[in-house]
């Protein structure tokens, strides 16, 4: 019987595993693929305290062997189901199932896909989500970025510093970002933007992407753009749906929960990124997986 069970090894997940160890708790990390989350992905982070500069995987490495060295437990298994047995609490996973008094989900958020033909095929071989991470590959090269909101907007500004050529594809009649960052890309004389357009299929070679074949949502109209890389920067989604039955999610899939952590479920609480909250930094993720194990250890104190 573990005292508490955190769903998901992320920022959020490991820093409640810390905050529960230091209380005494017995602690079983679950996480289905890699633990550090989407922090991984960012081979420079400069806005967590404490360094001037250090990579995603460096600081995930870090933060994972602290909590190990603090007794952690951790399962590279995938939760697919909570069940409330009032006291206690299961965890089924893909391969197992899990007792434990309190819940920390901490599932996280992943980039949103387009769903397009040849997309998940194309994904480390032309199709990228990240500019800071893949950007340098594309040096000197054509790429497009398929959105238009604030992250495609900075996608695209700061492809466009190391890019020959940087052409924005928004399924809308106009950019829906900050008016600011607009003017600064609009600035740039190697951009280009085309509106009222989706991605019907990305093409190319089985092993590098060359291109897409676009489609113009008010004529109808189909052609092909060429380009060296695709950048995807249209949002993120949560991977919550498994839980909804324990926790509220909203009308976008993310656990509706405040500051306090808490969820709709005694005893089962939420951190990081995969709740509703307005700012989704590594930072906010640590405060929160903070709240939620001191949360679940009041919880397991009054119930014992």
């Amino acid at each position: 019987m573990y005292d508490v069970i955190i769903i998901g090894a992320g920022p959020a997940g490991l820093t409640a595993a810390l905050y529960a160890l230091r209380a005494n708790k017995k602690i079983l990390l679950l996480e289905k693929e890699n633990f550090g989350g989407q922090m991984t992905f960012s081979p420079k982070i400069e806005n967590y305290p404490g360094y001037k500069e250090i990579s995603g995987t460096a600081l995930a490495n870090e933060l994972f062997e602290q909590v190990l060295a603090q007794g952690a437990e951790f399962e590279l298994e995938e939760a697919v189901k909570i069940k409330d047995n009032g006291g206690t609490k299961t965890v089924v996973t893909d391969s197992s199932q899990h007792e434990c008094k309190a819940v920390i989900i901490a599932t996280g958020a992943k980039h949103r896909l387009l769903g397009t033909p040849n997309e998940e095929k194309y994904i480390g071989n032309g199709i990228s989500f990240c500019a800071v991470c893949d950007g340098a590959f594309y040096q000197g090269k054509e790429v497009i970025v398929i959105g238009g909101g604030n992250s495609a907007l900075q996608e695209a500004i700061l492809l466009s510093d190391t890019c020959s050529k940087v052409t924005v594809i928004q399924n809308l009649a106009d950019f829906t970002g900050e008016k600011k960052l607009v003017d600064v890309l609009k600035s740039k004389d190697n951009t280009d933007y085309i509106f009222n357009t989706v991605i019907k299929e990305f093409v190319g070679t089985d092993e590098d992407i060359k291109g897409a074949v676009i489609k113009n949502t008010v004529s109808g109209e189909e052609s092909e753009i060429r380009f060296d890389g695709a950048f995807v920067a249209i949002g993120l989604a949560p991977d919550n749906k498994s839980f909804e039955d324990m926790a509220q999610l909203d009308g976008y899939g993310y656990i509706n929960s405040d500051e306090t952590c808490t969820t709709k479920t005694a005893g089962i609480f939420t951190a990081g990124d995969c709740r509703t909250k307005k700012i989704r930094q590594i930072t906010t993720a640590a405060a929160d997986g903070a709240v939620a194990a001191l949360a679940a250890c009041n919880y397991i104190d009054e119930m014992e």
